[in-house]
């Protein structure tokens, strides 16, 4: 089991940028493909990005695309997600998840096995 710690999240108005950070603890982090995702308010989870280990393929929701990256640094077992250009509706708990590669989707929250705690994003207009 991987222990996911979540930081970064915080108040900021359209237009803006943050930095969220997942530290990663319990297990090696190696092979790990590292997931976020969002849930907004009254909204289910819903699949933001999503980085493999090796290559560090990247994949983004639509409504994401272009505006935020995910990276990670595997020397520090931690994975980012710069978000920019900040919308209302992106306005959400942000989660980070890892999961071993499977055949399951990677947008699929449930094909997920460790989750973090969950980080505020509010993004005011």
């Amino acid at each position: 089991q991987v222990q996911l710690v979540e930081s970064g999240g915080g108040l900021v108005q359209a237009g803006g940028s943050l930095k969220l950070s997942c530290a990663a603890s319990g297990r090696t982090f190696s092979g790990y493909t590292m997931g976020w995702f969002r849930q907004g308010p009254g909204k289910e989870r819903e699949f933001v990005a999503r980085i493999k280990w090796s290559p560090s393929w990247t994949y983004y929701a639509d409504s994401v695309k272009g505006r935020f990256t995910i990276s990670r640094d595997n020397a520090k077992n931690t994975v980012y997600l710069q978000m920019n250009s900040l919308k209302p509706e992106d306005t959400a708990v942000y989660y980070c998840a890892a999961r071993l590669p499977s055949g399951r989707s990677g947008s699929d929250a449930a094909s997920y096995d460790d989750w973090g705690q969950g980080t505020q994003v509010t993004v005011s207009s």
